[in-house]
């Protein structure tokens, strides 16, 4: 099966993380930009490079999730 990128509801955790093992996004800092939009466009960026640039683990499948 291909991976998504999925939002996930957890307990402790709402934000996206990958559909086929236990990678989530963190942010590493405050959003960059001088408007909304912008912010919105770099948080994506990075997100998605950070989705795709991560490795899955064998049998590093994460919990059970609510993917919306």
């Amino acid at each position: 099966m291909r991976r998504k990128l999925v939002w996930i509801e957890r307990r402790k955790f709402h934000g996206y993380g990958c559909s086929e093992c236990a990678w989530v996004f963190k942010p590493p800092g405050e959003p960059a930009g001088k408007s909304l939009d912008e912010m919105k466009r770099n948080y994506e960026r990075q997100r998605d490079k950070h989705f795709r640039d991560h490795v899955c683990k064998e049998g590093s499948r994460g919990r059970k999730t609510k993917i919306k």
